[in-house]
Formats: structure tokens, C-alpha cells, sequence
């Protein structure tokens, strides 16, 4: 019984933050500076969720780090997501190897 309780909650949790919006925000946004902030709310809340976690996916913070830094170097020169998340994935296992 708890567990569809929670289930039922969440679901009018999601269903409020999905309509709220839709409910005060009618007319089309004309503010440019409101519209350039609405455009990156979606990325600074993923990686702010995402990011922490990635220092705590390897046993040492040194090979998190390792793995990271090669993701972003790689993701700067806009190579596909298949090989910046094998390469990261790599450096981290070989400084892993190495430590």
C-alpha cells in the first residue's frame, strides 16, 4: 500500500512541476534575457546532478579525475559520445592500473 502511495505522489509531484509553468507562463516570453536563462536551465541541472557523481564512480578520486579530463578534451574537439565515454572510460581503468 506504501508503495503506491509513493507512486501516487510522485505523480502529482511531476504532474504540478509540468503544469505550473503552463499555467503562469501563457503568452510567448518576450524578455530575451528571461529566454537565454529558460534555454540553460536544462544543462546546468544535468550537470550539476551528473558531475559530483563522477568523482565518486571509482574507488579513487585520481582515476575519476583522469577519466574526466580526458572526456572533456575530447568532447572539445567534438568527437562523437561513443568514443569520448570509451576513451574516458579507458584512461580511467589504465590509471587505475597504474595507482
Amino acid at each position: 500500500m506504501t508503495m503506491v502511495l509513493y507512486i501516487a505522489v510522485m505523480a502529482g509531484v511531476t504532474y504540478l512541476i509540468r503544469m505550473i509553468p503552463l499555467t503562469f507562463f501563457r503568452r510567448k516570453i518576450k524578455s530575451r534575457f528571461l529566454q537565454s536563462c529558460l534555454y540553460y536551465i536544462p544543462y546546468a541541472v544535468l550537470s550539476a546532478m551528473t558531475f559530483p557523481a563522477v568523482f565518486y564512480s571509482t574507488d579513487s578520486p585520481v582515476t575519476a579525475a583522469v577519466g574526466t579530463a580526458v572526456a572533456v578534451l575530447l568532447a572539445y574537439f567534438r568527437l562523437p559520445l561513443i568514443v569520448v565515454a570509451l576513451a574516458a572510460c579507458a584512461a580511467a581503468l589504465a590509471t587505475g592500473f597504474i595507482i
